[in-house]
């Protein structure tokens, strides 16, 4: 089957659901691991499930317009239950599963919900904890049982009971489903997902079916997918970006989503799926390479030295191979070695051995990292887009892909530069408004329906976007020798955050002389670094202030400052002092988005007390943290923070 025509899809998610079961109602649609075992639902079953899901909300009092918040891991039944209040003309909101219960009452409340469907006790017991402060909240649906059985709160069924419930409304009603799927118009608001709020409250993203389908089926043209390819649905559905991947692209191509069966078993799982089509953010990437790299230190010499011989081959001859290009007999017999020794075998540990397309997007991808898969074969690349694009606004085709660009504008986008040379985009999948905040919708999206992206970038000679940070943290450097000189944080941080023993990086220097950062290592990555030198510790906060661990991340941080010096517009942007943090920053404590994003502005406040010794030329300080524990515990953590020195390096100047 070919991608559908985009005639096609000006329709709705659950008349492409219909269309999929009566076309091939005996194919598979989605695959969940229970027990060790994948289960397959059909088409004809997922459309059966719906059906009767859609009319036991209902009958349950769920109406058109009226939002329902779905919160869980990837799961059939939740997807079933998103196409059900769809099928309806009632609009799901997805919420992040790791979220304290606190996080969900202001979407909640702002969308005025009152039916929630999650996956299992610990989401429950989080609505209940919510409904103390949103009553409004009337009815819980569960899809997994387990450690529910004495729960008699009211308004609380299982998924089970609504779809016997629907089973019995339909067969009493037998042509209301299909009455109510077919009132259902392309601009109709199909899904809301929120921001995850960096600098405030999360604001609710409004998305229509036609939005979403048409990014999907011109991502689905651009890569060629077709109903042939399989997808591992692993991170957050409240993402966009898995979303798209396996919700929307998933109903407008027919191809096979597959759910984990817990956040334990991926690794696992994706071996044995072998997906076709796969997305994953960098530090997915970084590390399934991490482990890798790690376990090749613990091998034998002769491997070490064989494995290093072929990443040297890889290295020189894998991206031109990739690329299309003209590579000698030499070279093309030792690739085809370090193949059946090496490159196969790390593609099949990696699970990635029959990826046709991977993608990765959120952060900045360090070069080496990129390098290294596209050298062993796989064809990652990189995209551009954002919550209230539909995610794709760019992408990278094939053998065109670079660690430095994002690809080009895709099948219906345009893109301009404001003056300040922020990146305005207009595209058929753009927000259709904030929830009820239209003051924010206009300050986003132009009368003549151009979308302010916020980023800072730029078209190179070939077409494809580059981007610099986010246009209103691009800052300036003021007093001392590098005065006026731009200063882009994110762009250190993310050229920080390439090196492996980087996890999170925060910088700071927007109306400061020098710039100076705080650094989260990678504990697995330094944990192995420091054991093979027989460096003991006792947990992160005492392993993070050895002085062998500053002495090492000061060599990352030189290293990013020597790149920066041959930069001319950044080479201000070099770090003058650091500190390595005495716990990892956490969603939970606030320091983090729910898609790991750092809020900066509240990094700062929270931990001014060091921004002011980094600046103050103190060589140490003292600091004590509360923070949050998984049970919702609360503890303290303090530790005395030494503060490094780091090389800094005279700016290359271009010639004249």
């Amino acid at each position: 089957m070919q991608t559908p025509a985009l005639s096609e899809l000006r329709t709705t998610f659950p008349r492409l659901l219909l269309e999929h079961a009566a076309r091939r109602p005996q194919a598979a649609a989605l695959r969940e691991k229970e027990y060790g075992i994948w289960q397959t639902l059909t088409w004809q079953d997922l459309a059966r499930l719906v059906r009767h899901l859609a009319c036991g909300l209902a009958e349950a009092g769920l109406r058109r317009g009226q939002h329902m918040v779905v919160v869980g891991e990837n799961r059939p039944r939740l997807y079933a239950a998103m196409l059900a209040a769809q099928s309806l003309g009632a609009i799901p909101i997805p919420l992040y599963q790791d979220a304290v219960a606190g996080e969900f009452v202001f979407p909640m409340n702002n969308a005025e919900v009152a039916f929630a469907v999650v996956e299992d006790q610990e989401q429950v017991d989080k609505m209940l904890e919510v409904r103390e402060q949103y009553p409004a909240l009337a009815r819980i649906w569960f899809d997994d049982p387990r450690g529910l059985r004495n729960y008699s709160e009211p308004g609380l069924e299982s998924l089970d009971a609504l779809a016997e419930a629907g089973a019995a409304f339909d067969a009493k009603n037998a042509g209301f489903f299909q009455a109510e799927v077919d009132k259902a118009q392309p601009d109709d608001v199909a899904a809301m997902f929120f921001t995850s709020g960096t600098t405030g409250n999360p604001k609710g993203v409004v998305h229509t079916h036609l939005s979403l389908l048409d990014r999907a089926h011109a991502g689905a043209v651009f890569d060629r997918l077709t109903e042939r390819e399989e997808v591992l649905a692993y991170l957050p559905p409240a993402w966009i970006g898995q979303n798209i991947f396996s919700y929307a692209q998933w109903l407008a191509c027919g191809y096979v989503v597959n759910c984990p069966e817990s956040t334990s078993t991926v690794t696992i799982d994706l071996k044995e799926i072998g997906p076709t089509y796969y997305f994953a953010p960098p530090r997915v990437f970084e590390g399934l390479l991490t482990s890798v790299m790690i376990r090749m230190e613990d091998a034998s010499a002769p491997k070490r030295r064989l494995f290093h011989w072929a990443m040297d081959v890889a290295k020189r001859v894998g991206p031109a191979l990739m690329d299309g290009k003209p590579v000698g007999g030499l070279d093309k017999l030792k690739y085809a070695l370090g193949n059946l020794l090496i490159y196969g075998p790390l593609r099949n540990t990696l699970g990635m051995n029959r990826v046709r397309v991977a993608y990765t997007a959120g952060e900045a991808i360090g070069p080496d990292l990129f390098t290294f898969y596209r050298s062993i074969g796989i064809n990652l690349k990189q995209l551009y887009g954002s919550t209230e694009t539909a995610v794709f606004v760019c992408l990278q085709p094939d053998h065109e892909a670079r660690a430095d660009t994002v690809g080009i504008p895709i099948q219906g986008v345009e893109i301009r530069l404001a003056d300040n040379g922020e990146i305005l985009v207009k595209s058929p999948g753009l927000l259709k408004e904030y929830y009820k905040n239209p003051k924010a919708t206009e300050e986003v999206k132009t009368p003549d329906g151009w979308y302010h992206t916020g980023d800072a970038g730029f078209l190179d000679a070939g077409g494809h976007l580059k981007i610099i940070d986010r246009a209103k943290d691009v800052g300036r450097i003021k007093g001392g020798p590098n005065d006026g000189a731009m200063f882009a944080p994110k762009y250190v941080e993310n050229k920080l955050k390439f090196f492996p023993h980087v996890k999170e990086a925060v910088a700071f220097g927007d109306g400061r002389e020098k710039v100076c950062a705080f650094i989260n290592i990678d504990f697995e990555a330094v944990g192995n670094w420091a054991e093979r030198r027989n460096l003991p510790y006792a947990g992160y906060t005492d392993l993070a202030a050895k002085p062998e661990v500053a002495e090492l991340i000061r060599e990352c941080v030189e290293k990013v400052n020597a790149d920066l010096a041959a930069d001319e517009k950044l080479a201000g942007s070099q770090i003058s002092r650091f500190l390595v943090l005495h716990k990892e920053l956490d969603a939970d404590d606030g320091e983090l988005t729910r898609t790991r994003k750092v809020r900066r502005g509240f990094i700062a406040d929270k931990y001014g007390v060091l921004v002011d010794a980094l600046y103050a030329g103190r060589s140490s300080q003292y600091i004590e943290t509360q923070v949050k524990f998984e049970d919702g515990r609360t503890g303290v953590v303090s530790a005395e923070l030494r503060i490094v020195d780091a090389k800094t390096f005279p700016a290359l100047r271009s010639a004249a």
